[in-house]
């Protein structure tokens, strides 16, 4: 078992650094590995020829993705399956591939094939003129629920109203960059990981290209609601404090509020005017117990997070690397 950190990179010997690299974190995805490997290494090929490595992470698959992976990496020595110990989410699993990865430079692509890896050949002319980060951005998002496609179009405007940073809306992890801009990548320590707002947060030229999303080629997704939650919040939290803001701006209208009814109290007992008894006192002790419950779950979840921060432990396990000792050349 060994175990790798961010800024970590597998040691191969005699080996020079590809011209590019395509990461694919997994979760339960056997039935897409097949039609993924022939699209995106014909796509490779076409592009960069022999000079290209696939990297698969196996993100705790509880099917056959695993089996799948080695077999295609039997049959193709460009191809690294990633193992973790466990399932770490999305965007861990992305990074462990990212960590691996040797390629100057890097296409990130979920294995769903809801984001076309075809569109590398317009991403690579992109580059070429002088970007370090070319990234897919949705017109049309097919075979998606009118309620995923309404909390995602919410989610991003809120993130752009909210973040200290300019996230592009309607992007996701599908983008094309530098090795420069992946150096910087890896070096952020940080556990909770929103990616694409990494990517924003780096700098550099970075250029969008617009293309209609497919639906999901196989099985089922592995965003639920609750991943999708999670998600939304570890965006929030790790680049904007303005919950915490708002916090602040709820406990001083409360605390205008408060005052405004201690003020009736004290003046309509001083005039000798029976002040409303239970019910109003109840509603009272509900609004603000309310509101203090927010501000101390707000304030909660970012102390929480500090607290993980704080323990430094690595950002994921590597079980195992399998890489075919076949010679490229013979299987191409």
């Amino acid at each position: 078992m060994t175990v790798f950190g961010p800024g970590v990179l597998l040691p191969r010997a005699g080996e020079s650094r590809p011209s590019l690299s395509v990461v694919v974190p997994c979760f339960n995805e056997e039935a897409c590995l097949h039609d993924l490997y022939a699209r995106t290494s014909k796509t490779a090929a076409a592009v960069v020829g022999d000079d290209y490595e696939i990297v698969l992470v196996n993100d705790g698959s509880r099917d056959g993705t695993l089996r799948v992976m080695r077999e295609l990496a039997d049959r193709d020595p460009r191809l690294v399956v990633v193992n973790l110990s466990r399932n770490y989410g999305h965007q861990l699993a992305l990074t462990a591939g990212l960590t691996i990865c040797r390629g100057a430079r890097i296409l990130i692509i979920d294995a769903d094939l809801q984001d076309p890896p075809e569109l590398l050949v317009q991403m690579m002319a992109i580059m070429d003129e002088g970007s370090d980060v070319v990234y897919g951005q949705r017109r049309y998002r097919a075979g998606e629920t009118v309620f995923k496609r309404a909390s995602a179009t919410l989610f991003y405007r809120l993130l752009r109203k909210l973040a200290d940073i300019d996230i592009p809306a309607d992007s996701g992890d599908f983008r094309l960059i530098s090795r420069r801009a992946l150096d910087v990548l890896i070096a952020m320590p940080e556990r909770f990981r929103f990616t694409r707002g990494l990517v924003s947060w780096i700098g550099f030229r970075q250029e969008p290209i617009l293309y209609d999303r497919d639906p999901r080629h196989a099985g089922g997704t592995g965003y639920s609601f609750r991943k999708m939650t999670r998600l939304a919040l570890d965006a929030i939290t790790s680049f904007s404090v303005m919950p915490l803001r708002i916090a602040s701006f709820c406990g001083v209208f409360t605390a205008f509020c408060s005052l405004v009814a201690l003020c009736y109290t004290i003046g309509s007992w001083l005039l000798g005017v029976a002040v409303p008894g239970w019910t109003s006192l109840i509603t009272v002790v509900l609004i603000l117990s309310s509101v203090q419950l927010l501000v101390l779950g707000v304030i909660g979840e970012y102390l929480g997070r500090l607290f993980i921060e704080s323990k430094h432990r690595p950002l994921f396990v590597i079980e195992s690397i399998y890489v075919s000792s076949r010679d490229p050349e013979k299987s191409a």
